[in-house]
This record gives structure tokens, sequence and C-alpha cells, in this order.
């Protein structure tokens, strides 16, 4: 399978940059799957949305993003998000507490962040 430059990048720091085989975003049209020599595309990112990027060899990336968007190119994806965080760093205890005591906005938020950490509410 060929491989593309992908970055994923929030407002406030570089989450992970490389090659990888795949990514997967949740958009405003729907879920996206991308692969090498994907057609140019802008797309925009949901609020509490799940990317996951599958490298060269085959582990897989996986954050919470919040807000954002995706671009194709022919030089590779950019993920830039509002916020982001990466699944290991993911306090999964703290999310929960987010579902049962947060807004709307806070809940949707914190259930991208147990989805993205492999976790259900």
């Amino acid at each position: 399978m060929a491989n593309m430059s992908v970055q994923l990048v929030a407002v406030e720091r570089r989450l992970w940059s490389g090659e990888a085989t795949a990514v997967v975003a949740q958009t405003t049209e729907g879920e996206i799957g991308i692969l090498a020599g994907h057609e140019p595309v802008l797309g925009q990112l949901v609020e509490g949305g799940v990317v996951k990027i599958t490298t060269p060899e085959k582990e897989t990336v996986t954050a919470a993003v919040h807000g954002g968007f995706l671009s194709v190119t022919a030089d590779g994806v950019s993920v830039l998000a509002e916020s982001a965080e990466l699944a290991d760093e993911i306090d999964v205890a703290q999310a929960r507490e987010d579902v049962k005591r947060g807004d709307e906005q806070a809940r949707a938020r914190a259930l991208s962040r147990l989805r993205a950490a492999g976790h259900s509410s």
C-alpha cells in the first residue's frame, strides 16, 4: 500500500506527523477515508469527532478532535483541529465525569475523548 504524508495539528501544538497508509475522519458531510492518491478535498471536521491514522507499521494513531478542517492535497493530508487529544493522553475517568456533569458541548467532547481512548460512556 502506498504511503502519504500526514500532519495532525491543533491550535496549541502538533500532535503527530509522519507517513501513513490511511486516514479516517468524521466531517460534517459524513465519515471519510483517505488513501494515498486521493483527489484533493477540504472537509469540515465535526465537533466531538475521532480521527484515526494508520501507519505503514500497521499501528493506529487515534485522536479526539473538536472542530477544524481536513485538507487533502497532492502533498498529503493535514488535519487542522481547533483542539485535539491523542488517545493515550486522555484521562478516561475525567471524560466520564464530564459526560455526566457537562453541558451539551462538554458532553460531546467528552464522548469523543472516550471513543478515541477505546471506551464507551
